[in-house]
Parts: C-alpha cells; sequence; structure tokens
C-alpha cells in the first residue's frame, strides 16, 4: 500500500523561510522570503504555495517583502471540515495579513486564489493596496459567462466557458472526484496540468518536478477533499440565498488599480471572461495578454510574469 505523503513535504526548502500563522481561527502555513511592503502570493488548483517560487525571490530582490500562503485545506495549512466559502476564504487573507503585521498587503492571485483576491479586495478593501490577478476573472464575471452559457446556448463565447469549466460542474458529485485526484498517485492532477498548460511548458526541463510535487501536494490527506468544497461552494450557493447575498457583497468597483495577466492560450479560464471583468476594475488598472501561455502565466513565463508585477507595483506599468 503506497504510503501518504505527510503535510510537512509541502515545506520544499529554499531561499525563503517558512513559518505557521494563526489567522481567522485556523492555522496558515507561509513561505516568505524579503522585507518592505507586503505582497501576498494566493495559489490556484491543483498547486500549492510552491507554485509561486519564481516570484518569491524576484519581489524581495525588488524591495517587497512577498508571502506565499498554502490556502485553506493545502498543504501545512489547515484543513477543518468547514470554511470553504468565499466569505471565509476572504477571511482567511484579512485575517493573515493582519496576523502578518501589516495593515496593507498588495494581492496577487492566480485561479481559485485570485478569485479570492478579488473578493477580499470587495469584503476588506482597506486592507489591500493593490490586485494582481492571473487567469483570475471577476467573480461575478465567471457566474455570468456560466450562466449564460447555460442558458442561451447559442453565445459562443459563454458556451465555450461552459464547456472549459466542466470540471466545476463534476466537482459537485460526492467522494467520487476526491477517488479521481488520488488515484494512480494523483495521475489526474498531471493530466490537468498538462491540458490547461501551453504547448512550450510541458517541454520544459522542470516540467517534469513541477507534476511530481503538485501530484505530492494533492495527496497529503485531506487536500483532495478540501480543494473540492472550492468548488461545491461556489455551484451549490448559486441554488440558495447565500448566492444572491454574496454576489452583492462583491459587486463593487474597486477603488485600488488592477493588473489582470491572462494566457492567451488559457484553455480554462477565457480570456472573453477576463475581459468583462473591467467593470470591477479601479483607477489606473491594466490588462495583458501573454499570447503564447496557458492557465500558469507564473510558471509557464515566470520572467515576463515578474517584469509585470514589479513594473505594476513599483507604478512603472502603464497602458
Amino acid at each position: 500500500m503506497r504510503s501518504l505523503p505527510d503535510p510537512s513535504t509541502s515545506r520544499v526548502s529554499g531561499p525563503w523561510t517558512h513559518h505557521d500563522v494563526s489567522a481567522n481561527g485556523i492555522s496558515l502555513h507561509v513561505a516568505s522570503a524579503g522585507e518592505g511592503p507586503l505582497v501576498l502570493l494566493v495559489h490556484g488548483f491543483p498547486e500549492f504555495w510552491w507554485a509561486w517560487r519564481g516570484q518569491l525571490m524576484a519581489l524581495a530582490d525588488a524591495g517587497f517583502r512577498a508571502v506565499a500562503v498554502d490556502l485553506r485545506g493545502y498543504g501545512d495549512s489547515d484543513k477543518p471540515p468547514r470554511g470553504y466559502d468565499g466569505w471565509t476564504l476572504a477571511g482567511d487573507l484579512a485575517g493573515l495579513i493582519k496576523a502578518l503585521g501589516e495593515r496593507r498587503a498588495a494581492l496577487v492571485g492566480h485561479g481559485w486564489g485570485g478569485l479570492l483576491a478579488w473578493t477580499t479586495a470587495a469584503l476588506h478593501p482597506r486592507l489591500v493596496s493593490s490586485l494582481s490577478v492571473l487567469s483570475a476573472p471577476h467573480p461575478l464575471a465567471l457566474r455570468r459567462a456560466l450562466a449564460l452559457g447555460l442558458t442561451r446556448p447559442w453565445r459562443r463565447a459563454e458556451r465555450a466557458q461552459v464547456t472549459a469549466a466542466s470540471h466545476l460542474f463534476r466537482a459537485q458529485l460526492p467522494t467520487l472526484p476526491e477517488a479521481w485526484l488520488t488515484k494512480d498517485g494523483g495521475a489526474s492532477v498531471e493530466r490537468l496540468i498538462r491540458a490547461w498548460s501551453g504547448p512550450k511548458w510541458p517541454q520544459a526541463p522542470e516540467f517534469e518536478e513541477v507534476v511530481r510535487r503538485n501530484r505530492s501536494a494533492m495527496l497529503v490527506p485531506g487536500v483532495a477533499h478540501s480543494s473540492m468544497e472550492y468548488y461545491r461552494w461556489a455551484v451549490r450557493s448559486q441554488l440558495r440565498g447565500e448566492g444572491g447575498r454574496f454576489a452583492e457583497a462583491v459587486d463593487r468597483r474597486l477603488t485600488v488599480p488592477v493588473l489582470r495577466v491572462q494566457g492567451g492560450l488559457d484553455p480554462w479560464m477565457r480570456a472573453s471572461t477576463s475581459a468583462a471583468s473591467t467593470a470591477w476594475t479601479g483607477p489606473n488598472s491594466i490588462y495583458r495578454e501573454l499570447s503564447d501561455v496557458g492557465h500558469f502565466p507564473h510558471q509557464e513565463a515566470p520572467h515576463a510574469t515578474n517584469r509585470l508585477l514589479i513594473k505594476f507595483l513599483t507604478g512603472e506599468l502603464r497602458d
């Protein structure tokens, strides 16, 4: 019988330091580097904090305090049975900023982490100095694209987004998605990463390590279930009053600048959906598309992504 990885295996060694931080009633594992204004890096699915290895030192070298977090339910962070709704997850990030001793942070999120970054900026605006999102439309832009794709299938862009997000609906089944994610040593994680990547990244020398570490991270007890709870709440809340209240709470134009980075070949988060997020962006906001990149800009094109992030965070990026 294959032994399951210990959560501590997510603490990959490197030129960063690992800490446990108590925030919003749970313990969150973070990796940090540098000193200066806080930049909080929030990973997506099916990743963990290590997805930001290419940004941690670049941001530290640019004069920032870069902190990458394992979200609730991932890596070496706590995996409680509840708390995978938008309010609580945004509360985790807000509590983490305070627990790190900072008044504000620049949020950088990818995929699910980007959706949570949008949410945190809307629900806790005083704690957010800027927002950078990679492959992550505003939650309401994604919600509207999916709703239109389901109810008006003749709308090509929205129908394509529904097709791309089919795994979101499959996640609603009980237990089967968890079994699928962990079967054969997490082989489905590798399939997802390959399917969502642009054509160049799987040929890169580091890709096999990326696959190996993310497969192992999904096998940590509780991670597969927790990751699916994000998807389950996102869909099931739409059938309850909770979904309407959440939509109303995040339906506000931000007052801080927003950088949106989109992979031109992203098959999961469609560029058309990302473009529809303009209605919620603040002043001096910027959109950039990386033409030959898929769903993982920070890993597929770390140097290009770092240049955009640093120029944006230092006020040097202009449309």
